[in-house]
């Protein structure tokens, strides 16, 4: 079985399954997080009950397993990698957060160089690393920054983001120079910037690296223009509607539909449970689409839909209720 970098919390996992008295136990597993498949399910065979693990994929909080769930008669879902969003299912669910246990601190110390320009420093990163975030604000102020963490109190944790919610990272654009971001890959810490117009560093523990997505974040906003410009040339669009549990915005969906009616557009509401452009291709007479979903179709999949793919925001733009100022105040990706 593979060696954990992450806390699956075994005992914990153990007492849920007895305290449900479950016998059959579907697991939902991020990507980075399904090489562990074979390790959780040997736990919760160990305390009795029986573990199916959900192949497909998981994009947050928002995609719970609840009818995958129902249709193999699971009476417990273990969910990994995410803070709870949704309270109540209809099979009952505990989520575990899967701290890392990676130290921060070595990436941090590579971030200062590339914060020098700097002197007040915005803190954010994902569940994953909220443990070491008092050991990374203390490095920061070793490092004679001042460091400001955000809490709108729509998170479960001060400095926690989210691909769909930056909203601790906007309550304090105002008082910081730049952001640091703490954590793996580029895609939260471009969305930190473009949520906030700041300067966005990355300390990544995984690879114990710094970086700057400044040109990534430049690179986006330019294609995000050209996306919305050519969508204002489609007369007809879909509006989609994701049906995992968590990303069913349908009276959302229907406003943007309206808008761009009473804008002289031809819209139509399209309900699917994964949006991929093999699906999309079943109606070659729309030019353009509107998700309402995930954010990710639009931020990191929107090369591969061969017509245009816009935002809820980047929607109010064509239909004149935004401009560009205001959209990148609001934020570009946020649903």
């Amino acid at each position: 079985m593979k060696t954990s970098t992450f806390d699956f919390e075994e005992e914990r996992l153990a007492k849920e399954i007895r305290k449900h008295k479950a016998k059959r136990v579907l697991v939902q597993l991020p990507e980075g997080l399904k090489p562990y498949a074979l390790k959780i399910a040997a736990t919760i065979e160990s305390a009795g009950a029986q573990a199916l693990v959900s192949a497909d994929p998981c994009y947050g909080a928002c995609d719970l397993a609840v009818y995958d769930a129902q249709a193999l008669q699971a009476d417990l879902i273990i969910h990994y990698g995410h803070t709870e969003m949704i309270k109540q299912t209809a099979v009952p669910m505990v989520y575990f957060e899967t701290r890392t246990k990676i130290n921060a601190k070595p990436a941090v110390k590579k971030a200062l160089p590339l914060l020098k320009p700097w002197n007040s420093i915005g803190l954010v990163t994902t569940v994953q690393h909220i443990g070491e975030i008092d050991k990374v604000k203390n490095a920061l102020l070793e490092g004679r920054k001042i460091v400001v963490i955000g809490d709108a109190g729509r998170l479960r944790y001060a400095g926690q983001v989210l691909g769909c919610d930056y909203s601790n990272a906007k309550a304090v654009a105002d008082q910081v120079d730049a952001f640091l971001f703490v954590g793996g890959g580029k895609f939260h810490a471009i969305g930190v910037s473009l949520a906030t117009s700041k300067p966005t560093i990355v300390a990544d523990p995984y690879e114990k690296r710094a970086f700057s997505v400044e040109g990534e974040v430049e690179k986006t906003r330019k294609q995000r223009m050209t996306t919305v410009s050519e969508a204002k040339k489609a007369q007809n669009f879909g509006i989609l509607v994701g049906l995992k549990p968590g990303q069913i915005r349908l009276q959302r969906a229907i406003d943007i539909k309206n808008k761009l009616q009473n804008k002289g557009k031809n819209a139509v509401v399209l309900a699917l449970k994964e949006i991929t452009p093999e699906a999309l291709m079943q109606f070659p007479s729309i030019g353009a689409y509107v998700n309402t979903a995930c954010p990710r179709i639009v931020s990191d999949d929107a090369h591969r839909f061969s017509k245009p793919m816009l935002t809820i925001n980047e929607t109010l733009v064509i239909v004149d209720e935004l401009d560009w100022e205001t959209l990148c105040k609001k934020g570009w990706f946020e649903n």
